[in-house]
């Protein structure tokens, strides 16, 4: 008996999404933190290690990553940032923010738990679907930000 595995369309591509993103959910939720609280940190955290003199990571352009990333109202990217700097999970050094050690702790260890969950949920799926999926993803990810732009432009 063989399957057809069905297309990829808006549908699957949300099934997937939400079941993903359920599993990370039900982790962070045991770290008390939130899927956009943990997007914000783990894009300063990563905007820290790749800043240079030439691009600061300020909280207006942490802030505009952020939002680019979620699609989020920048008031709640502003408030999540706040609850961050609240927590002392995110910390300032003059105008620009960073992970502080407890921001990172969180980070590695909310990561060493997804971490082996990941990797049973990918696991087996050939390199060249993959890959196939990957251009599929940013296809669609580039058109959608095209769609997205026009709405609000």
């Amino acid at each position: 008996m063989t399957t057809t595995a069905p297309a990829a369309d808006a549908r699957t591509l949300a099934l997937a999404h939400y079941a993903a993103r359920g599993v990370l959910e039900r982790i962070l939720d045991r770290h008390g933190i939130t899927f956009q609280q943990q997007v914000a940190l783990r894009t300063a955290a990563t905007a820290a290690t790749a800043a240079t003199a030439d691009s600061p990571q300020t909280p207006d352009a942490l802030a505009a990553r952020i939002e680019g990333y979620l699609k989020a109202d920048p008031a709640d990217v502003r408030a999540t940032l706040d609850e961050l700097l609240a927590r002392q999970l995110l910390g300032t050094d003059g105008a620009h923010l960073h992970p502080t050690d407890a921001g990172r702790e969180l980070l590695a260890a909310v990561a060493a738990e997804v971490a082996p969950v990941s990797a049973r949920i990918w696991s087996g799926i050939p390199a060249e679907d993959l890959a196939a999926a990957g251009r599929v993803l940013a296809q669609v990810n580039e058109r959608a930000d095209a769609e997205l732009a026009a709405l609000t432009g």
